[in-house]
């Protein structure tokens, strides 16, 4: 299992900021915070399933087909290989924490669909 995340590493997007709180083999727990009116990539993943918990704001979540609305204290879970994205269309950043499970975790493992941001 490849695990490319170290604790403590941080990144800034166009729709707001990650940081890894932990990781080890087959796992990287994230605290993701979605500045308001940021939405993320429409976007799947080959190697990694991922569990969202809402710690702050409301999220809309789109999963497959489905979307959703996400407050403080929900959670979603993400299969391998299926299309999902979160938007933040609240006043406040949204902020949640991302569990990703695989053989294979880093930033390269993401296919990209559709992005407000050109990066698609």
């Amino acid at each position: 299992m490849a695990n490319n995340y170290a604790r403590g590493q941080k990144d800034t997007r166009p729709w707001g900021s990650w940081e890894v709180i932990d990781c080890g083999n087959g796992f990287c727990v994230k605290q993701i915070n979605v500045n308001s009116g940021g939405i993320l990539s429409l976007q799947l993943h080959h190697f990694r399933a991922e569990h969202w918990i809402i710690v702050r704001g409301t999220a809309t979540v789109t999963l497959g087909n489905l979307e959703m609305e996400k407050k403080a204290g929900e959670s979603v879970y993400i299969p391998l290989e299926t299309k999902h994205r979160i938007r933040n269309k609240g006043t406040e950043t949204l902020t949640f924490i991302e569990v990703q499970i695989g053989e294979n975790l880093d930033e390269n493992d993401i296919v990209r669909y559709e992005d407000v941001y050109g990066r698609a």
